[in-house]
């Protein structure tokens, strides 16, 4: 069973210097029918304007993860750790006990734009932690590369869940295949372009795409089509094709 979350359905939060997209239930945006996914919790699509960003907040017995898409994120928690986050970087911060950060955007001229993604832990109480990585285009491109893991294998960071999160781009016309085990589910998270989700594109005037598009119906034979900010809930299937109708930039969640 695949479920679509048009990006258009999403919850938005407007401030002067944020722009907030949110996938599942968060802040003053609630739906009880989008509290998240298995272990997800937060996919929040974040643009914050130049030199703007969040003052020191506290999280707790959470895993969260940062991709930046476009410019530069600066980061400072309680544990003393002080960096930036640049586009092919993932950040892991583990909130456990308890920890304090800021996060605000390094340049004073553009803006940043990045993911924030929330995941349960598989226990209470952990102690708080930091890992940030680069993972080169050249990794990712036309291919799933494993960014997030729980054994923190082929250099992922380490995440304290039963997770495989991966990244890829993809030219128009790529094609990649994941294989789900058993009992396993998935989510996949347009960041950038457009993808066609195990099938192919749509042709134009048969009236279902919108149809599609909107979430509706049973399993479809001519594929899923889902655009930047959309995302996918998988669940009961074996093999996940993504296609590329433009440059694309997809996350997918290889979940318990």
């Amino acid at each position: 069973m695949i479920k679509l979350r048009p990006a258009h359905t999403r919850g938005h939060t407007q401030l002067g210097w944020l722009d907030s997209y949110h996938t599942f239930s968060f802040g003053e945006y609630y739906d009880p029918q989008h509290m998240g996914f298995r272990q997800l919790r937060v996919i929040n699509d974040d643009r914050v304007k130049p030199g703007a960003g969040f003052g020191t907040h506290s999280h707790r017995d959470m895993e969260i993860l940062t991709y930046v898409l476009e410019g530069a994120l600066e980061h400072k928690d309680s544990l003393g750790t002080g960096s930036v986050i640049y586009p092919n970087d993932v950040q892991r911060m583990t909130a456990g006990t308890g920890i304090s950060h800021s996060e605000y955007n390094a340049s004073q001229v553009d803006p940043v734009h990045f993911l924030q993604i929330w995941m349960l832990p598989e226990q209470k109480g952990l102690k708080p932690g930091y890992e940030q990585r680069t993972f080169p285009v050249e990794e990712r491109r036309g291919q799933l590369r494993l960014i997030a893991s729980r054994d923190g294998r082929e250099g992922a960071v380490t995440v304290h869940q039963d997770v495989d999160v991966f990244a890829t781009l993809l030219a128009p016309g790529e094609r990649i295949t994941h294989r789900l085990r058993p009992n396993r589910h998935a989510w996949v998270q347009v960041a950038r372009g457009a993808i066609v989700l195990n099938g192919h594109p749509l042709k134009e005037g048969n009236g279902e795409t919108e149809k599609r598009r909107n979430g509706e119906g049973a399993a479809m034979p001519d594929g899923y089509p889902l655009e930047e900010g959309d995302g996918a809930a998988i669940s009961g299937e074996e093999i996940l094709e993504i296609s590329a109708d433009e440059p694309s930039e997809i996350l997918l969640f290889d979940l318990a």
